[in-house]
Order: structure tokens, then sequence, then C-alpha cells
């Protein structure tokens, strides 16, 4: 069985009329400059998060492995507070031990910042002031378990971390002897060795999208999927949208003004956009079922593979869009191409490096600049990929590409490179 590599690429381009998908700092749609001309343009984090929390049919949460339902991360800065305080209270724990084990275990995880370090050194010398002294109410709240970033957890972590607190207070029982056992325990590359070896820890979303941490405990899980960000392939199209709220208290007045409770304006646009999606096969397979990257091909594909096409309908058909209320913002793609093969992924964006012109039609004119990169890249550097398409409007423009076939079929090619790779 081969060990080369295997990536699966899907392009996309799908047309939005009268939105604001994607919002900057302050209010307005975001943009990126590009061949010339400004584009608008839909953040690689807001589409993934919109695929990730999606949660009609043929989500990410829907996926099931031969265990049962797959997991998927929680994303908080409550997450110690919330899967392992909570829990050893409802057990009942003593207060003062179950938090000084979520604050080892939280410690031994993610380290502790300089903040929390004077925090405590604060709270020693106030100690040491008051002692004698008649407390203020407030000192005698609990502190927060909150951590200082939001934490990206799979299930699998926070249960392990859960058992662990647990076990130390159990064991150790005060507060002072925990902080001291916790030292040796967490020293122990045993423990290191065991959250390592969990499988698909970060969650299944943690295994796509990776995550970003402080710690070298959690460093293991890289993103395997690589989101471009999106942008129209012609100049921006946008209109100040003005708007006014009506307040019903004040109306039949002699002056018609006064019906008004508000005005504004907010900013419209609208856009055929190009989407670009990466699937690192070897490093997506290592993710999920906790084997070496180099061994990816001789590891179980099954549920990889189900991911892809899960991934392909998402990406497909799951719309970004702030303003939904106002602006209904729901588009399917007009195409949707995915390639497999082992060369280095490129992006097809470089089609729209010069912008599309729309008229008389933009679909077609997007259709054969994309056809013609192709064509030329593929004269150039020799076509390397295996390619499957779906697409809506004079698909007979994208037949030197692939012959076009429905989502669904789509969605089984990208499965298939996977499973069938050798």
């Amino acid at each position: 069985m081969t060990t080369h590599p295997l990536f699966v690429q899907i392009h996309t381009l799908t047309s939005y009329p009268g939105a604001l998908l994607n919002r900057d700092d302050v209010g307005f749609a975001k943009r990126l400059p590009f061949g010339g001309s400004t584009r608008t343009r839909i953040s690689s984090q807001c589409l993934k998060r919109h695929w990730r929390t999606f949660d009609g049919d043929g989500s990410l949460a829907s996926l099931r492995d031969e265990m049962g339902p797959v997991s998927l991360a929680v994303r908080s800065r409550h997450s110690f507070e919330r899967y392992v305080l909570e829990p050893l209270l409802s057990e009942g724990v003593d207060a003062d031990a179950a938090r000084a084990a979520t604050e080892a275990i939280m410690v031994a995880v993610l380290g502790e910042s300089a903040k929390a370090k004077k925090a405590k050194e604060d709270a020693k010398s106030d100690d040491s002031t008051a002692k004698g002294k008649k407390k203020k109410p407030d000192q005698d709240a609990a502190p927060s378990m909150m951590t200082g970033q939001i934490t990206v957890l799979g299930k699998p972590e926070l249960d392990y971390f859960l058992k662990q607190a647990r076990d130390l207070a159990k064991s150790a029982g005060s507060a002072d002897a925990i902080a001291k056992e916790a030292k040796d325990r967490f020293k122990d590359k045993e423990w290191a060795k065991n959250l390592e070896g969990l499988r698909r820890a970060a969650g299944l979303d943690g295994a796509l999208f990776g995550r970003m941490v402080t710690s070298d405990k959690l460093a293991r899980s890289d993103a395997a999927v690589h989101v471009a960000h999106a942008f129209t392939v012609h100049s921006e199209y946008s209109e100040p949208d003005y708007f006014s709220a009506v307040d019903d208290l004040l109306q039949g007045g002699d002056d018609p003004q006064l019906g008004s409770g508000h005005i504004g304006t907010v900013e419209l646009t609208s856009g055929l956009y190009y989407g670009y999606v990466v699937l690192d096969v070897a490093q997506l397979v290592s993710n999920i079922e906790g084997c070496p990257v180099r061994d990816w091909a001789k590891a179980d594909r099954k549920l990889t593979a189900d991911v892809a096409a899960t991934l392909v309908r998402l990406v497909s058909r799951v719309s970004p869009g702030a303003k939904k209320g106002s602006t209904a913002p729901y588009s399917c793609a007009h195409l949707t191409l995915v390639e497999a093969g082992s060369a280095q992924p490129r992006t097809l964006a470089n089609a729209f490096l010069k912008p599309v012109d729309g008229r008389p039609d933009l679909i077609a004119n997007a259709y054969d600049a994309l056809v013609s990169y192709v064509t030329e890249t593929d004269e150039v550097f020799g076509e390397a990929n295996r390619r499957a398409l779906a697409a809506i409007g004079p698909k007979e423009r994208l037949a030197k590409l692939a012959q076009p076939s429905t989502i669904d079929a789509v969605a089984k090619f990208a499965a298939g490179a996977i499973v069938e790779h050798r």
C-alpha cells in the first residue's frame, strides 16, 4: 500500500443577492483587494463556524462511527468550570478540594499565566494583611475557573480531566495537599502519554480545523482542513440601505415624522463568491484515528471518507450570513468542483485575478474564466488530479473539466478517493 499523500480540494462558486454575509468591526462588509480591484470577502473563520455549528440534515454532529455519534469540541472559557468543577460538586466533593483539583488540572494542561501567579501572590498578601480582621463580604466569593482565552477541548479530554481531578481530590483530601500532590503527579510522563493517546481527543471539529493553543500538552492537533477566505470574482457590488423603525404608539399625529423611532443605514452587497477548501487527508486520518501521519494509509479511513463527503455537502449548501432576519441569505453553490490527487494543492482563485464582467451573463463568464485557467495550468504543469463537479446554469461550458453530475455524486467521489486510495 502506498504512503503517497492525498489531497481533496473543494472549489465553489456561490451567488448571494442583497446580503451582508460577514461584517467588519464597524459593520461594513469585509473586503479584499485582488487583481487591482476591491472584492467583497467572507472570512474563513466565518465559513468554518457555520459549517461546524450547522445542525440540520447532514451536519458534522450527525456523523457516527462504530461506537456511536461522534462528539464535537467544546469552545469556551468556561469548560473547566462546567465539565470538571460542577460535576465534582454535584458528586459531593468538598468545594475547596474540588476547586483545588480543578485548578491543578488547568495548570497542568494550560500552564499558569503570569496574571494567575500575580493573583495568587496578591491573595496571599491580602490574607496576611487581613489576619485578625473581619472579612469583607466579597472576600468569601469563590474565584472564577474561567480561562484567560477560549479553549478548544474535546469530550474525551474533558472526561479525562474530570477523572483525574476526581482521583486527585479523593486521594489528597485537603486543598493544600491537592496542590502538593498535583505537582508530583502531573510531572509524570505517563500522565502526558495517556492524554496524548486519547482517541479523537480534540473532538471531530478539532480534528478538522485544529485549535490555537498556548500549551504543548494540547498542541498535537494541526489543522487538516484548510479554508481560504471566499471573495467575489468581480469587483464589489454594494448599496447602502436606508431604513426606519416605526414607533407604533406615535402613529396618527399631525407630524408624520413622529412615527419614526429610529432611522439608520446598513450596507448590503451582492456577488458571486469563489470558495476554496483543502483536505490534507493524511493529517485528517491521523487526527481522527490517532495514528502517526506517516501511517495514515494503514489506518481505518471510513470515518475520514464520511467527513469528506459531509464537508462537500456543507460547503456547497450551508450559507454564512449576518442579518439573516432581514436578508435571508440562503444560497446553494452554482458550481462545486472536487479534485483528488497527490500533487500540492493549488487554488483556482487566479482564474479571477482579472475581475469577471457581469455582462451579459456573470455565471457564464465566470465558468469560462475558470475553464480557461484550469486548461492552461493543466497544459503547463500536467493534469495530476481526478475531478468531479456539480453545476447549475450553462454547465455545458464546463465539459472540459468533468461531466457535470449531482452534489451527492460529487460527495461520493470525495469519499471514494479516500477509501480507495492505494
